[in-house]
């Protein structure tokens, strides 16, 4: 007798989830080939049970057990929003490589050496390839527990056993159960091997950590139901030219989720950057043409980017622009609109632009540095070791108000700067000159005015185009 269709899209890809109303050899979502297959039949309605815990008045319920603790590591604690909290379950997901299993490794080192049981399991790496990554990051803890499985059995058998507070499984993709159809790190088993651990990890009130793949678009490979299960989604990322890596929180519960951590990868391991402004500045003697530095917001920390900028005569038709740590599309706009509104030609110029130190700069107010950096190459002039620029670039060449630019300004007075450039706040304060945090703050309402108080005017700009 044929199977009952359940669903008003009976198929679904094995892989990745997509659903289709009709069978097809291959995935219309990830390209799979045979993955696509009939759902099964619903089972029986569930009746009423047991409960396990009875109801109570919420002012009733106990909150001791589920007070947050240290990770051990600082940086993780901020983005986390306090530490590892009791019955949590974390998602850390990332590209390969960029040292998730270090990060790992350390809080879990850290974790055992204040006397906390801690249980990290490998489904990618053997026990011993962990415990000479730990020999090299120090990590040798008499309350650290390791042990290498890839079967969902076998890792409540461990937790039995060791009874820890905390629990790391790297990876999630790696872990499967027998008795569910499908290969490891496919839909059905992700989602019901996390279901399982994260039941049992709120059951038992531990603390449990789960390393997740990424896709080549950098999305979290696997059902999108898995983000929903768990409590804190946290994404670690780093360029594998520089050694700095960052660890943003996309989902907290327990927690904000404008937060960023920041850590410096090496042989020697992973070291959590309390102060990384620095990271993002050139050092050199003297001043040079084309450089700016910017004040962005990671989170609800400010920090001081630099921007370099080379303009040269173009050799072709089509000039290059080249762009590296900072968005290509939005560098276009600026040169648009000092081309339009300050009267800079650089049709017949080859453009570069870049970051310091890895550091990428997205946000909308490092257009005012961007563009300073592009005009004081053009000139040949520096604008100065000293001089900070905040500001987001209209299309009609005004300068937009950003947010937390008092943090911005403290920041850059804390770091030697003397000399600001900032979108005026109102029209009356237009051209206004005020020391703040021990800095010249000038409010500016528009790019060509900008130039113009830097020496670099409009006129200038067309008589050397």
């Amino acid at each position: 007798m044929a199977k009952a269709k359940t669903a008003s899209v009976p198929y679904l890809c094995g892989e990745c989830g997509w659903e289709t109303a009709k069978w097809v050899g291959r995935c219309g979502e990830c390209q799979a080939w045979g993955t696509v297959v009939e759902r099964s039949a619903p089972k029986s309605r569930v009746q009423a049970g047991p409960v396990t815990l009875p109801a109570l008045p919420i002012g009733e319920i106990p909150v001791e057990d589920s007070q947050a603790r240290s990770s051990g590591v600082p940086e993780l604690d901020r983005v986390l929003g306090g530490g590892l909290v009791p019955g949590a379950a974390i998602l850390l997901a990332g590209e390969p490589g960029v040292g998730k299993s270090t990060l790992l490794l350390e809080v879990a080192a850290q974790t055992a050496r204040y006397g906390h049981r801690t249980l990290y399991l490998t489904g990618e790496e053997s026990a011993a390839q962990v415990r000479l990554r730990a020999d090299r990051t120090g990590g040798i803890q008499d309350e650290l527990y390791l042990a290498a499985e890839t079967d969902l059995g076998a890792v409540l058998g461990h937790v039995e056993e060791v009874k820890p507070t905390l629990l790391v499984i790297d990876s999630i993709q790696t872990i499967s159960a027998a008795d569910l159809d499908g290969v490891p790190g496919g839909v059905t088993q992700v989602k019901e091997v996390a279901a399982a651990l994260i039941r049992m990890a709120k059951l038992r009130n531990i603390t449990l950590v789960l390393v997740g793949h990424v896709t080549k678009d950098g999305s979290i490979a696997g059902p999108r139901v898995l983000e929903h299960l768990v409590d804190v989604v946290l994404h670690f990322e780093g360029e594998r030219s520089s050694r700095l890596r960052m660890v943003r929180a996309m989902k907290n519960r327990f927690g904000p989720i404008d937060e960023v951590g920041c850590f410096d990868l090496s042989s020697e391991g992973i070291v959590a950057i309390t102060d990384p402004t620095g990271l993002f500045l050139d050092v050199r003697h003297g001043n040079v043409p084309g450089t700016c530095v910017a004040v962005a917001m990671e989170g609800r920390r400010p920090l001081l980017s630099e921007v370099q900028a080379l303009v040269t005569h173009s050799a072709s038709e089509r000039p290059r622009r080249t762009t590296s740590g900072v968005d290509s599309s939005r560098v276009a706009m600026i040169l648009a609109i000092l081309q339009q509104h300050a009267g800079i030609r650089l049709h017949s110029f080859d453009v570069f632009v870049s970051s310091v130190g890895g550091a990428r700069l997205n946000e909308p107010s490092n257009d005012l540095a961007i563009a300073l950096a592009i005009a004081s190459a053009f000139h040949g002039r520096p604008l100065g070791r000293q001089v900070v620029a905040v500001g987001e670039l209209g299309l009609s060449g005004e300068l937009r108000r950003v947010r937390d630019l008092d943090i911005r300004l403290s920041e850059a007075g804390r770091m030697g700067f003397r000399s600001a450039a900032v979108p005026a706040e109102a029209p009356e304060h237009i051209g206004r000159s005020r020391v703040m945090d021990g800095m010249r703050v000038v409010d500016i309402d528009n790019i060509r005015r900008a130039l113009d108080i830097l020496g670099m005017s409009a006129d200038e700009a067309a008589a050397q185009g």
